[in-house]
């Protein structure tokens, strides 16, 4: 217990140092040449926290691999919060690489999300199924989310080329997708939000089989029941119906009540948002960029790719299907997250295809940057808590 927490205090910590490292961050925002010793001291600083924080959070990794006796990746809640130490760490070696301190103003805050996202499934260590019982946990997912945290890195450079070249003045199809991604971000949050006053309110519905047995505990009010549950706790919220029989993953029907609740909160969220702001949020945040160099952004584009994309190959495609036939007994299925995980690989390959051969740079590039995380979110999010399949204990 003395190792839970501090392993849960080292990751709290680091969630506030990064917070604490994108104010600092944004203070390089300046545009006066009488400011610039100031940026340069505020962006020393922020990548300073940040890398105290990346500390912060190695420990917390370390304390609860040993509090478990295997690698913390082996659920939602793990590998979430290790693929926000992958992007914080992609963002670093860019960083260093770069030194362009206003990544860290986008960097950081959606790793945030990701980390924050994450503490909102369940944290409690439990025990290995057989088939995670295995080194190859740690050397094939590990080293996926090494790849996909420095692949984040092009995305988070790729929103901001969009962002900062596309005319916010106009209403038109490149405003209205570049909009869509942003919105997608607040449904992360409402995630987060709507997860967190319910678990203040101490929120649970349990829902019983025909057996009679327990099938599913919900904390959040349940929209979609579980098929053929029966709601046994009183004085809660009724389902409004009940979760499609096709989806017959672990939980199935809690998992899709919390996709129905991000919708839900995001949306009231980003609303609020627009409503204060009064335009879109892509325009608000356009004028923060005007002195960040669009070629620099697409040349970051261009390197986390060249750089994460070998190591994703290495975890998703080499490490998994050696894993795979050691599980499984073959190399390859078509289980939902093998197939994603080659729809991913497949992605970045016409990207540096498409770059280096038919010279896709600039907002191409960005887009496909951004579509390419997109992908990776998709595999991440929705097939684990949506589609069924041999990946379904995650």
């Amino acid at each position: 217990m003395d190792l839970l927490n501090i392993s849960s205090t080292m990751l709290y910590s680091a969630f506030i140092l990064y917070l604490i490292a994108t104010l600092f961050f944004g203070a390089t925002i300046r545009q006066e040449k009488s400011e610039r010793r100031k940026k340069t001291k505020a962006g020393t600083i922020g990548i300073t926290l940040t890398i105290i924080g990346f500390i912060a959070q190695l420990v917390y990794l370390i304390t609860r691999w040993i509090a478990s006796g295997h690698a913390p990746v082996s659920n939602m809640f793990e590998f979430m919060t290790f693929l926000g130490m992958c992007m914080v760490l992609g963002f670093i070696i860019l960083y260093f690489y770069y030194k362009l301190t206003f990544l860290g103003l986008f960097a950081l805050p959606i790793s945030m999300i990701v980390i924050a996202y994450a503490s909102m499934f369940p944290t409690e260590i439990s025990p290995l199924v057989p088939s995670l019982q295995s080194h190859w946990l740690y050397i094939h997912v590990t080293t996926v989310a090494l790849g996909q945290g420095i692949l984040f890195v092009s995305f988070a450079a790729g929103i901001m080329y969009l962002i900062r070249q596309i005319d916010q003045t106009v209403r038109n199809k490149r405003n209205i997708w570049l909009e869509a991604i942003i919105y997608t971000m607040f449904l992360f949050v409402g995630f987060i939000v709507i997860t967190s006053v319910f678990n203040l309110m101490d929120y649970n519905a349990t829902f019983e089989g025909q057996q009679g047995n327990e099938i599913a505990e919900y904390h959040l009010p349940a929209i979609a029941g579980p098929m053929g549950g029966t709601l046994v706790t009183e004085d809660v919220m009724e389902p409004w119906f009940e979760t499609p029989s096709w989806m017959q993953g672990v939980d199935a029907g809690r998992k899709f009540n919390s996709v129905i609740w991000s919708f839900f909160a995001g949306s009231i969220l980003y609303g609020i948002v627009r409503l204060v702001t009064r335009k879109r949020i892509g325009a608000k945040l356009q004028p923060l960029l005007k002195s960040v160099k669009p070629d620099l952004l697409d040349e970051i584009m261009y390197r986390s790719v060249t750089i994460g994309f070998p190591i994703f190959t290495l975890g998703g495609l080499i490490f998994a299907s050696i894993w795979a036939q050691i599980a499984w007994g073959r190399f390859w299925g078509w289980d939902p997250k093998e197939v994603w995980a080659l729809v991913t690989w497949l992605f970045y390959a016409a990207f540096l295809h498409l770059r280096l051969s038919r010279g896709w740079h600039g907002e191409k590039s960005a887009w496909l940057a951004v579509a390419g995380f997109g992908i990776i979110m998709f595999n991440l999010i929705v097939v684990n808590l949506v589609l069924a399949g041999l990946h379904s204990y995650a």
